[in-house]
């Protein structure tokens, strides 16, 4: 996949990550074939600049956007937790996207978009100012450090962050890593566009009611390793 240009001008990085696991079962792959078209988005078919309320057949009170939803309890809790909110999904693997669709009922279903690819192309083509909240849950660390040009979180892709979200919308990051954990504390306190929502330590290490476990940090814990949950608000 050639990858689309990032702010000014800067290319971003060709995705690495998997894109499909084990061949899905029959039941699923047929799941897949049936309901995936009705809320596929395709890049090819958008233009450089979309209002993401036009996805939707019916008017939504605001837009919120997961970036990497993995097997999709998250997308599909907030989705039946939130009647009234559209919600933009983007996993480029297909087991993933194939794990979230039984987890949602028909009219959560026309309240979802996906995207089976990376987010990062889609950004900018999104209008500024159209998110309301945005999701980087538990994205791949990328551990070595040649690796690190390929995470989620980077300078620009902050700025397309903050470019999305309208004034007060909020962004939710959490890792179990370490070393991503401080990459994503240093790279958001570089943008002046956030503020950093903690104000004590729980507010950080202790998951909020309307932010459900996922298997991701299940995992995490049961390795022994302390997830950590972000919240970032964009300035007024």
């Amino acid at each position: 996949m050639t990858a689309d240009a990032g702010p000014g001008g800067t290319p971003w990085p060709v995705f690495r990550g998997r894109r499909r696991g084990r061949r899905l079962r029959a039941g699923r792959a047929r799941l897949l074939a049936e309901r995936l078209p009705a809320c596929e988005i395709r890049l090819d078919d958008l233009t450089e600049s979309i209002d993401p309320a036009g996805l939707f057949a019916a008017p939504q009170r605001e837009i919120w956007l997961e970036i990497g939803f993995g097997a999709g309890e998250h997308l599909a809790w907030q989705a039946a937790s939130a009647p009234d909110v559209g919600f933009i999904g983007c996993e480029p693997w297909m087991n993933g996207v194939a794990s979230l669709l039984p987890r949602l009922e028909q009219g959560e279903l026309a309240r979802v978009r996906i995207l089976v690819d990376d987010a990062r192309p889609l950004l900018p083509r999104l209008r500024g100012g159209s998110i309301a909240r945005i999701f980087v849950l538990f994205p791949d660390p990328w551990p070595k450090r040649r690796h690190a040009a390929r995470r989620v979180v980077q300078h620009h892709s902050v700025a397309q962050f903050a470019r999305l979200l309208r004034p007060g919308g909020e962004l939710r990051l959490a890792t179990d890593d370490p070393g991503y954990l401080r990459w994503m504390l240093e790279h958001m306190g570089a943008s002046p566009q956030f503020d950093w929502l903690a104000r004590r330590a729980c507010d950080w290490r202790e998951r909020p009611a309307d932010w459900p476990e996922t298997r991701y940090e299940a995992k995490a814990r049961a390795a022994g390793r302390a997830p950590v949950f972000l919240r970032y608000r964009r300035h007024h």
